[in-house]
């Protein structure tokens, strides 16, 4: 399972002891999880982190390029 934690726009980075005072959402795939920030993006909020049960860990740095990416490959198709 992947958690995406999301915040208003200007929110702070997420420290591991106020996890449990922001919302999240889970998604059973990585690409439900970035597709459910790009969403939030979309619509005026920010994801601030997704973690998996897989250990991945994805800060607003990485979501940034990662978001970034994908639009790109939205945008000029994938290769």
């Amino acid at each position: 399972m992947y958690r995406v934690y999301s915040g208003p726009v200007g929110s702070e980075r997420i420290s591991p002891l106020d996890k449990g005072r922001h919302l999240f959402k889970e998604f059973g795939t990585m690409d439900e999880a970035v597709g459910f920030a790009q969403h939030l993006k979309a619509t005026g909020r920010v994801a601030l982190l997704i973690e998996g049960d897989d250990g991945t860990h994805l800060d607003r740095s990485a979501l940034a390029k990662t978001l970034h990416h994908r639009a790109n490959e939205q945008t000029h198709g994938a290769w």
